[in-house]
């Protein structure tokens, strides 16, 4: 299994476990040590408050590293006038009747409420690799699909202005 990255993701994911490792767990390390000084490790609630802090550091380092050991990497690139990554692209729904402006990207990058979609979600899927005006079918589940048309597409570019989401 592979993850499917632009080399910004890989450098932004870099950066924050350069991050991590330089700021955040040395604090988190000081924060369990003075914690610990506090007494009773039992009835600590510091302690425990520290500890949890530096397990979620360690897991989302762990997270970080292996999503980089794992990655592909895909060119962004894509024909001019078909949908590709970091595409804005208005889409109409046809059962709604209502059109959505919608930026397809990485799954690392994804912000569903803000229009900011994977390129891996169903709609990401069945948009990737189409024109404007074409009429596409999007498979959810056997039981539930829908249907949207392609109104427009912005060609965009990794530029390094979407964050690399966290837990």
């Amino acid at each position: 299994m592979y993850n499917e990255l632009t080399e910004v993701d890989i450098r932004k994911m870099q950066e924050e476990i350069d991050y991590r490792m330089r700021v955040v767990r040395p604090k988190c390390v000081e924060d369990l040590k003075t914690a610990r000084g506090f007494g009773d490790l039992s009835e600590n609630y510091e302690y425990k408050v520290a500890k949890q802090e530096l397990r979620r550091c360690d897991s989302r380092l762990r997270y970080l590293r292996k999503m980089i050991e794992t990655a592909r990497v895909v060119k962004v690139d894509s024909a001019a006038d078909r949908v590709g990554l970091f595409d804005t692209v208005d889409v109409f729904f046809e059962d709604e009747g209502e059109t959505e402006r919608l930026r397809i990207v990485t799954t690392l990058r994804e912000d569903a409420l803000r229009g900011i979609i994977s390129k891996d979600s169903p709609l990401g899927k069945a948009l990737m690799g189409k024109r404007a005006g074409d009429r596409v079918r999007v498979t959810v589940s056997d039981e539930v699909s829908y249907t949207v048309r392609i109104d427009r597409i912005e060609k965009g570019s990794d530029d390094d202005s979407l964050p690399i989401h966290s837990f």
